[in-house]
């Protein structure tokens, strides 16, 4: 699962390639998806490598060639706002489902994880296709939003105990503080990203944190 900033600088760099065979420069890549510095950039081309859409050519001044582009289904909730007013959606549809919605959780500084089996939340099914256990979570705070995850949204949470590098996760730290950043083992060490340049890296050892679950969706609703 990519993130939006993720899949939109996807997009651009194989637009860019197929059109002038010519990988865009960081600048470029910067102002094509909105971000303030090319730190974001570094790390947003770091993921799609982990993942395997993108490669790096050797002895080639940023060059990059593009492996596979997802197709991703987008949801405009202003629009499914208007319809739903218009023909109501049944309780029973299979286009909407009901999650726990376990809360806010912070994209900036950790607060304590809350998780309240009676709070659901409705959302379109695409959004929760995830095999597994999922959960809602509301974002509070903006250390994500170079990932296109910004305060206020909801993320569909896949429960699992597990992540590999580049994943974005819910981390448990200290059994106590639950936050949304990116996952990345450094030799014993594990570091949570923000993405955000004015929030900094936290890094801890692995017994003092626990994974909960990683991001699968993000959507949010426009008042």
């Amino acid at each position: 699962m990519l993130t939006k900033k993720q899949y939109q600088l996807l997009k651009f760099i194989d637009k860019r390639l197929k059109e002038t065979a010519i990988c865009p420069s960081f600048d470029e890549m910067k102002d094509a998806v909105g971000l303030k510095s090319k730190s974001g950039i570094h790390r947003l081309i770091s993921a799609l490598e982990e993942r395997g859409f993108i490669k790096k050519l050797p002895h080639r001044a940023r060059a990059l060639e593009v492996i596979k582009v997802p197709k991703i289904k987008k949801f405009d909730a202003e629009a499914a706002e208007k319809q739903a007013s218009a023909a109501p959606i049944p309780a029973n549809s299979n286009d909407i489902v009901e999650l726990p919605l376990y809360g806010k959780i912070a994209a900036g500084t950790p607060i304590e994880a809350i998780a309240n089996e009676n709070d659901r939340v409705k959302i379109p099914a695409d959004f929760a296709s995830a095999s597994g256990k999922l959960y809602a979570l509301t974002i509070d705070g903006d250390s994500m939003i170079e990932a296109g995850i910004n305060d206020g949204d909801t993320v569909v949470i896949q429960e699992c105990q597990t992540a590999r590098n580049g994943d974005i996760v819910v981390a448990l730290i200290d059994d106590q503080e639950a936050t949304l950043k990116e996952y990345r083992q450094v030799g014993s060490e594990i570091h949570l990203i923000p993405h955000n340049p004015s929030h900094e890296t936290r890094v801890m050892s692995k017994g003092n944190l626990k994974i909960q679950g990683k991001l699968v969706s993000l959507f949010r609703t426009y008042h």
